[in-house]
Parts: structure tokens; C-alpha cells; sequence
């Protein structure tokens, strides 16, 4: 089966890591990409082009660089990625991950033998050291599960993600949220009745520093998240109850000091 992957890049990513990221799912892979879409957003650092230049160069016939003028944001970003997809089924990674080696292989055999429409995976979490994993985020295996699951936290790790670009498409793609955009998606899939499976063991290690845990606190994530599960509700997914009790504890915990938030998401992992 064809596929594509899909990334996008902005200023703040180390040229190393993109690097790491592109052999991951290259030079590593059982079975390789027909073609690997990458969204430049917005202007990066010099290390960045060389880097993007070099993997150009290597992969003259399969890398297809589209670059925007403005940093636009991850959703935003992916959306003009998609639309530049040639093959149906899209595979995302982000440019600081690691897939593991038979990451394609084994999402691609689920949609040959299963009737689903996205595919993710668990994810393995490691601070300096790849092959040292600290926590698992884990995510449920059968639709009815996902759905479930859903209704707290995002039921898919996004950066494992492998779906038919014509349900993204159908569902209006990414919504042009600063974050959430992925858990946002993956709810209008749902609630479009896209059938959804998630394979029970790590498929991408996953970078996860103090830098990771400031992104996700503050009173402006705050209330970016409530603004999401506002319109959960508002979609008729979350009822009045399940809205008030998601917005009241992402509230709290993203308005907790940076080491006691690294210590509620790790806690939250276990669940």
C-alpha cells in the first residue's frame, strides 16, 4: 500500500533532531514512504535549510519541501500538507521523534487486514537518551475503547498517526488551533463515525524535556484547552458535566509550577 509522510519544521527545531527524525523513517524503515511531505512554517535557522538541503539531495524523488512565509502553527501547517499528499494514507511524524524501525510495517498490515480508517500506536517517552524510556503514553485498543477514552484526553498519540486523507479532509482537516489541533481532529473523525484502532505497543520514542512541560502550562494554554473542550460540547460529543470537569482540571494542572505538571502528566500515563 502507498503512503505518505507527513511533518512540518518551524525555527525552534534542532537541525540534529530533524535529522534523527528523517533516518528514523528512511534509512531505518522495513518498509519506506512513497514520498515524505515536509512544511517549512515559516522562516528556520541556516542549520535547518542545509540540513532539509542534504536529505533534498538524497531524496531527489521523494521529499517534497513546501515552504511558508509565516509561522503559521503545527495545524495550520499540516492542513497545506495534506492537500500536497499524493497517496491516501498518511503517516505523521513530527521532526524530533523517532520511529521505530517497523513502525510503517505494522500499521500498514492493520489497514490491509482490518476495516479502519486511522491507525496509532502507543508512544515511549525518553528526556536525553533514546534507547532510555521513562514512561509510556498508552492508548486504548478497540473503537468503543477510543471513544471512550476520548471523552478526557486525546484517545490517538498524534505523532504515531497513520489515516485516509479523505476523512481528514472530510471533517474539515486540523483545526487552526495553537494546540489541541490533533485532539481536536481525531474527536470530528469520531463524531463522523471514522473507525479508529490502536496497536498496543510503542511505535515512536518521543522527546520529552522541560521545555515540553513550560509548552503545555500557563494561563494562556489554560485557556486554550477550555476554548477546545468548549467546543466538544458544543460538537455534542462532551455533555454539560463532561465539559465542567475538563476544563476545571486542565485548569489546574496547567496553572501548577512546571515540576509538580511533570509529575500530574506522568501520573496521568499510568491511568
Amino acid at each position: 500500500m502507498k503512503f505518505s509522510v507527513l511533518m512540518s519544521i518551524y525555527h525552534k527545531e534542532s537541525h540534529q533532531h530533524f535529522d534523527r527524525a528523517m533516518r528514523s523513517v528512511w534509512d531505518e524503515q522495513t518498509i519506506k514512504p512513497n514520498e515524505i511531505v515536509l512544511v517549512e512554517d515559516g522562516v528556520l535557522t541556516d542549520g535547518l535549510y542545509q540540513a532539509i538541503r542534504e536529505w533534498k539531495e538524497r531524496l531527489t524523488n521523494t521529499l517534497q519541501v513546501v515552504s511558508l512565509k509565516e509561522n503559521v502553527g503545527v495545524g495550520a501547517a499540516k492542513n497545506i500538507g495534506i492537500e500536497m499528499c499524493n497517496c491516501e494514507l498518511i503517516s505523521v511524524m513530527d521532526t524530533d521523534d523517532v520511529s521505530l524501525p517497523k513502525r510503517f510495517e505494522k500499521q500498514l498490515a492493520v489497514f490491509e487486514n482490518q476495516d479502519v480508517d486511522v491507525c496509532g500506536a502507543w508512544i515511549g517517552e525518553f528526556e536525553f537518551n533514546e534507547t532510555q524510556i521513562i514512561s509510556y503514553r498508552r492508548t486504548p485498543e478497540q473503537h468503543n475503547e477510543i471513544v471512550a477514552f476520548a471523552k478526557g484526553r486525546s484517545p490517538v498519540n498524534h505523532v504515531t498517526a497513520m489515516y485516509k486523507k479523505s476523512w481528514v479532509l472530510n471533517v474539515g482537516n486540523y483545526a487552526k488551533y495553537r494546540t489541541s489541533e490533533d485532539y481536536n481532529l481525531f474527536v470530528k473523525l469520531i463524531m463522523a463515525g471514522a473507525k479508529i484502532y490502536n496497536l498496543q505497543e510503542s511505535l515512536v520514542s518521543v522527546r520529552m524535556g522541560n521545555e515540553q512541560q513550560v509548552r503545555r502550562g500557563g494561563l494562556k494554554n489554560a485557556m486554550f484547552e477550555a476554548d477546545v473542550q468548549v467546543g466538544f460540547y458544543k460538537m455534542g460529543f462532551l455533555n454539560f458535566f463532561e465539559m465542567i470537569r475538563n476544563v476545571s482540571v486542565g485548569f489546574v494542572i496547567r496553572m501548577l509550577p512546571s515540576v509538580l505538571m511533570k509529575v500530574i502528566f506522568k501520573m496521568i500515563r499510568k491511568l
